[in-house]
């Protein structure tokens, strides 16, 4: 199958689409809620889950309504899967994410 790009009405003109728009749609079509929100996320995530929980916790993904952390710690990961409810909440209220529905845990223990 070939690549064809996304359709849109700004195909139409001929002119170039800003590219917010264009990453909304992006995102938007990988099941996202618009780029601003899923930028939000990653760059607001110390705020909405607190700085300890920041330092061995990164959100790595979004997709199939789930949202990814990844952990340095077996023990991070059994807490995280504990405050699940708690941190969706948060993220739920800090951005607007409706299709999110779960927390993904993936332990993956920094290079020395």
């Amino acid at each position: 199958m070939a690549w064809q790009p996304l359709p849109t009405s700004d195909a139409r003109s001929g002119e170039p689409a800003p590219l917010a728009r264009s990453l909304d749609r992006v995102v938007r079509n990988l099941g996202g809620s618009s780029a601003e929100a899923v930028g939000g996320l990653f760059g607001r995530w110390q705020d909405i889950v607190g700085g300890r929980i920041a330092q061995h916790a990164t959100p790595s993904a979004l997709r199939d309504g789930a949202l990814v952390v990844t952990v340095d710690d077996p023990a991070w990961a059994t807490q995280l899967r504990f405050l699940e409810p708690e941190i969706l909440s948060r993220v739920r209220e800090a951005i607007d994410l409706p299709m999110l529905e779960r927390l993904e845990v993936l332990v993956r223990r920094p290079k020395r």
